[in-house]
């Protein structure tokens, strides 16, 4: 029945004067019809136009990133040397990219200038930290990394006292460092005036007070005010801030261009005012008030609380050299009898000052003119150990003068004992801490002037983020031009593999839309020679 049907239609389609066609034919023909709209190849065309605008927009030829560069710098204090890593990206060099504190390694030992007359023993110190720097940074970064070896108020006053041995050290330190795989750029003598500039420049960096990377990729200047610095080492104090007022004494002056901005900085360092160097004057001091006897009476050591030294050990610095006398026997012993008298401590610990003459409209002591202080400021290096270690003996918040004064009094007050309990791994300074708090009050608030609207706004602190706060990172800023006098720029770009592959990629678009023209083209033509009359 099928085939009947079948035959009946052909036969039928035949005498109504269509030609007989298979079905597989007329399937091909509405393919074709549907094949002729020309929606594909304008879209191919449309892509291929809007990537050659694509390439019209400016760019410029980037290499891609190498990972990070690396920077040394041994910071040799008075009372011992550090060595800190840091690191930034290694295609953004001026500033462009953020640093940051890789590692640190603290020499076991007194500072370098404490080798004086041992050949060779300055630079051997240094061997523990600069063998775990080797590990720290990758090795193949080792020759492109920069170490940089500044020295402060330990070598200073070893300095003045023997140039020879100090200028012999730095060469044995340099020697030592030579040894290693990585870029030595040199050992120098910081002055006094440089660590408080660069500690400045370390605590606003970190702060982020110069510079800053946006949300929006841009790097944006916060418009926030600068921070000052109060750095309190072993063998001096520095104090740097920006100022409007006029700095009377020009050689405590310094001007900055960063970032495209003018700091004019008040900064002063006294030397001899260390910790280590306040409490040996402190000694001698005492010594001499008290007649050079072998037995003298300490009001800042707890009371019932001893202590013996050699007048060798104390009268060997140039620090106290005015107070020795010119019969003292070096060999000689001297025990202190700690009594534990706070305004006792205060009176003595004041003279070791000079707040009687001044040059100047004002000074802060010594005859060293000084501007108001005015803003923020961030205390480090032994301001920050002293102040963690009053305030948590005491349990007293000492965030204002009246605190302060609180807090060191209820320390100068405590025996040895007692300290002992709260404090049991402090054990071999527990008896200083009562001379050191109050120094840091006299000098804080009799010698700087803070007072109680401006010390609530000093904050002390031993890192800011991940870094730790001194001169270091500073020094490494300025001296690798890593801080550019003027702005920043910041541009996208691609890179240069991502060009040739959208070239590619155009290319390859604009070359399948000729040849699909092309096919269509030939494929027409056939069809039109084909056709016959109807």
């Amino acid at each position: 029945m099928r085939e009947v049907v079948r035959h009946f239609s052909l036969s039928a389609r035949s005498e109504l004067g269509f030609p007989a066609a298979p079905l597989t034919s007329q399937r091909h023909l509405m393919a074709q019809q549907r094949s002729s709209h020309p929606v594909l190849p304008v879209l191919l065309l449309l892509g291929g136009v809007v990537a050659v605008l694509l390439l019209t927009v400016p760019t410029r030829d980037v290499l891609d990133a190498p990972g990070f560069a690396y920077g040394i710098v041994l910071d040799a204090g008075s009372s011992h040397t550090a060595l800190y890593i840091y690191k930034w990206p290694a295609d953004k060099q001026n500033g462009t990219g953020v640093v940051t504190q890789h590692s640190e390694c603290h020499v076991k030992g007194g500072g370098i200038s404490s080798y004086a007359g041992q050949q060779g023993a300055a630079g051997q110190s240094l061997e523990v930290c600069l063998d775990q720097a080797v590990k720290d940074i990758p090795k193949e970064r080792h020759r492109l990394t920069p170490v940089y070896l500044g020295a402060t108020a330990g070598m200073r006053l070893l300095n003045k006292s023997s140039p020879e041995q100090s200028g012999q050290i730095l060469q044995e330190v340099g020697h030592r460092i030579q040894s290693y795989p990585f870029n030595y750029q040199g050992a120098a003598i910081l002055s006094g005036k440089k660590e408080g500039a660069y500690g400045w420049v370390t605590v606003n960096y970190l702060l982020e007070n110069f510079i800053k990377y946006g949300f929006v990729g841009h790097w944006l200047s916060p418009g926030r005010p600068t921070v000052g610095a109060l750095d309190f080492g072993g063998a001096s104090t520095q104090i740097t801030f920006a100022t409007q007022e006029d700095v009377e004494d020009k050689r405590d002056t310094m001007n900055l261009r960063l970032y495209g901005h003018e700091y004019s900085l008040y900064t002063h360092s006294f030397l001899c005012y260390g910790r280590d160097q306040v409490l040996k004057r402190l000694q001698a001091h005492l010594v001499q008030s008290q007649g050079y006897s072998q037995s003298a009476v300490h009001p800042c050591y707890p009371a019932g609380h001893s202590r013996s030294f050699k007048f060798s050990s104390i009268f060997n610095s140039p620090c106290t050299e005015q107070y020795a006398s010119s019969s003292y026997n070096p060999e000689a012993s001297v025990t202190f009898q700690g009594s534990g008298h706070y305004e006792h401590c205060v009176g003595n610990v004041s003279e070791i000052f000079s707040f009687d003459s001044c040059s100047f409209s004002r000074c802060s002591f010594d005859k060293v003119f000084q501007p108001n202080v005015t803003g923020s400021f961030m205390a480090f290096s032994a301001f920050f150990y002293t102040h963690s270690f009053l305030q948590e003996v005491t349990g007293i918040t000492v965030n204002s003068p009246s605190r302060l004064d609180n807090a060191t009094r209820t320390l100068c007050a405590m025996s040895f004992n007692k300290m002992l309990r709260l404090a049991p791994k402090q054990e071999p300074r527990l008896p200083d801490y009562c001379a050191s708090s109050v120094f840091i009050k006299v000098l804080m608030l009799r010698g700087y002037g803070f007072d109680d609207t401006s010390f609530p706004r000093i904050s002390f602190q031993k890192k800011a983020g991940d870094a730790s706060v001194g001169w270091a990172l500073g020094y490494m800023l300025s001296l690798s031009n890593l801080l550019p006098a003027e702005k920043v720029g910041h541009r996208k770009a691609l890179a240069l593999s991502a060009w040739g592959m959208l070239v590619g990629l155009c290319g390859l678009l604009l070359s399948a839309a000729l040849v699909f023209i092309m096919l269509q083209a030939c494929n027409g033509r056939r069809k039109g020679g084909g056709e016959g009359p109807i």
